[in-house]
């Protein structure tokens, strides 16, 4: 599947729908953007929210959401980053 974008003169472009359907993206998800063999790939993250019930309870135990939140953007930060290091 392909289709033509424009570039904004601010470097920005749309993702078009059938791509951010496909991809499940809406205005509120974020997206990893990287660099491979000269194309530029777009790749979802997944909302931690919406994987709750996947952590052990024994995890949960005696922590805050603040705290579970931010332990789960660590994470992705490092996998983000290892990626990255990966890619180069």
């Amino acid at each position: 599947m392909q289709q033509i974008v424009s570039i904004t003169s601010q470097g920005q472009i749309t993702i078009p729908a059938m791509f951010r359907r496909l991809l499940g993206l809406d205005q509120y998800n974020k997206a990893a953007v990287s660099s491979e063999n000269n194309k530029i790939i777009v790749e979802p993250i997944p909302d931690i929210m919406k994987l709750a019930g996947i952590l052990q309870k024994k995890a949960l135990k005696g922590k805050t959401i603040d705290q579970i939140v931010k332990k789960e953007e660590k994470a992705m930060e490092k996998e983000i980053a290892r990626k990255y290091i990966k890619n180069k």
